[in-house]
């Protein structure tokens, strides 16, 4: 896998700085279906370096707008720079949600454990979008007792179709279990950094026109389009995404955070997000 893009001397001066003298981190079972990202744990916090194009942009935006919506459960993201090894890199942070005895269960790990079965193979099985997403979440009730968590699904999918997140595969959902307690809980909403045509460096390179990424664009898990995925969720089980702030207010929230990155990079994720809260209007405020 290629390196992040180390940047130039000086450049985030205004963001915190972390040093990282040990090597990255490699997480079974939880990785961008793209690669693994390059992460770091503090203990208090998770760190993870840019790698495909501008992830810490998306992570950071689409986090802050979505305290200006009706999601609740989410994880927030602030960029800082990073330091490892002689390198200076852009990165975003979030605190890490997990108490000392709980674990994360993708939910591919989670049916592999109950049923000894993938459950991305399993749902390829059946044509009807519909019955893929009900056939995960009946056996995910069944497994945790969460018993809402086809509304936590049909709001995570709201988000991936409004943000365009390309990456949400079935090891990118998660539920949080107890070792204790031996129970359940509803994980935050997480990772949203392929959003926005975030990836530069393979699937959306920033000289492919906004027509063009549109076109080629594939959602994910339950069907290769954001909105027949989202649509068959909410006659399932309802909608519920919902922002308190404008489509102007929106696309300005990009541009606040001063970023370090390209004009036309900034431009692109303003385009994106302005075209977006056009199509989904009624989500706005």
């Amino acid at each position: 896998m290629d390196s992040p893009e180390v940047l130039s001397s000086g450049i985030g001066a205004r963001m915190e700085r972390i040093t990282f003298l040990q090597d990255y981190m490699k997480i079974e079972g939880h990785f961008s279906s793209k690669g693994n990202q390059w992460k770091w744990n503090d203990g208090d916090f998770w760190y993870k370096a840019d790698q495909l194009g501008y992830e810490t942009l998306t992570e950071t935006v689409v986090s802050h707008l979505l305290l200006q919506s009706t999601i609740e459960n989410h994880v927030i993201y602030e960029p800082v720079m990073i330091d490892y090894h002689g390198k200076e890199l852009l990165g975003c942070r979030s605190r890490n949600f997990l108490q000392p005895s709980e674990e994360l269960i993708t939910l591919e790990r989670l049916f592999r454990q109950n049923a000894g079965m993938s459950l991305a193979k399993e749902i390829s099985y059946f044509s009807d979008i519909k019955r893929r997403i009900e056939y995960t979440v009946d056996h995910v009730v069944n497994y945790t007792g969460l018993v809402d968590f086809g509304k936590y699904l049909t709001r995570m999918l709201e988000m991936d179709a409004f943000f365009l997140n390309e990456d949400r595969h079935t090891n990118n959902i998660a539920v949080i279990y107890d070792l204790k307690s031996r129970e359940y809980r509803y994980c935050p909403y997480f990772d949203m950094g392929l959003s926005l045509f975030a990836d530069v460096k393979q699937d959306f390179p920033i000289e492919k026109t906004f027509e063009e990424c549109r076109k080629d664009i594939i959602a994910k898990p339950f069907a290769r389009d954001f909105d027949e995925q989202m649509d068959a969720a909410n006659e399932l089980y309802g909608s519920f995404l919902r922002f308190s702030i404008s489509k102007e207010q929106m696309v300005k929230e990009v541009e606040q955070w001063e970023l370090p990155y390209e004009e036309d990079v900034i431009k692109r994720a303003m385009d994106t997000l302005r075209y977006q809260a056009g199509k989904y209007l009624y989500m706005m405020g």
